[in-house]
């Protein structure tokens, strides 16, 4: 995980579904399908300015790493209980990118999506990319969001954490961050996660995602918050 860490990164894009398909984005770009998500592309380090590509001017494909490709896909291919009506709730969207993908999945299929960000700056770079998309982005706390409780099929809960997963891409983190942030940021993610599962509905799926492997993050999170909720069955994200 070291090693990996320290690794030059690869770009990797997103095809957008409905827009353009991962092969026809690996042939206008250069780049190689990305071995497992089906809308991935991974792009050679020093290709130059990834912005000037054509396929990302006209936003046919934004960056995203693979691997946050796959954990919105898995909360999509998740079983429900009950039929899926495609309201689903993105309660920490961020810049918008995981926002992306899955509204640009409820646009093929019927559907609309909520996306949740604490930061009006933040709130604002969502907005851009998702514009034709039934997505709607809303300024506030995700803890505290007004928005309609058991209500939606598939919540993404990709909480702030201390980032330690992705070094290699935020390589200031190594000084940013202190051994007593992790307790603060546990905390909120609890707050998020149990929100979360106060606006899902019953049968419904929750996506915990941090880019932490840190187990006061993760399983130090689900643990206590399950213990709290005991009708609610956790899922082999395996």
């Amino acid at each position: 995980a070291l090693a990996a860490d320290d690794a030059r990164p690869a770009v990797h894009l997103l095809a957008r579904p409905g827009e353009i398909t991962a092969e026809e984005l690996a042939l206008v770009t250069g780049g190689t399908e990305a071995p497992y998500s089906p809308y991935g592309v991974h792009l050679e380090p020093g290709g130059g300015d990834v912005g000037e590509l054509d396929a990302v001017a006209e936003g046919l494909a934004i960056v995203q790493d693979e691997v946050s490709q796959l954990v919105a896909l898995a909360l999509t291919r998740a079983p429900l209980l009950g039929a899926d009506a495609g309201r689903w709730l993105d309660l920490c969207a961020g810049p918008g990118g995981k926002s992306v993908l899955l509204g640009s999945l409820l646009a093929l299929d019927g559907g609309r999506l909520d996306a949740v960000e604490h930061s009006e700056h933040r709130a604002d770079l969502g907005r851009r990319p998702t514009d034709g998309l039934p997505v709607d982005v809303h300024t506030a706390d995700g803890r505290e969001a007004p928005l309609p409780d058991a209500a939606y099929d598939r919540v993404l809960v990709d909480a702030p954490c201390t980032g330690l997963g992705a070094l290699r891409r935020r390589p200031e983190a190594r000084w940013r961050r202190r051994p007593d942030d992790v307790a603060a940021l546990a905390k909120l993610q609890r707050e998020l996660l149990t929100a979360a599962l106060r606006h899902v509905r019953p049968g419904g799926v929750v996506a915990y995602i941090t880019c932490s492997p840190h187990l006061a993050e993760t399983h130090g999170v689900l643990r206590p918050v399950l213990r709290r909720h005991s009708d609610v069955e956790q899922l082999d994200a395996r």
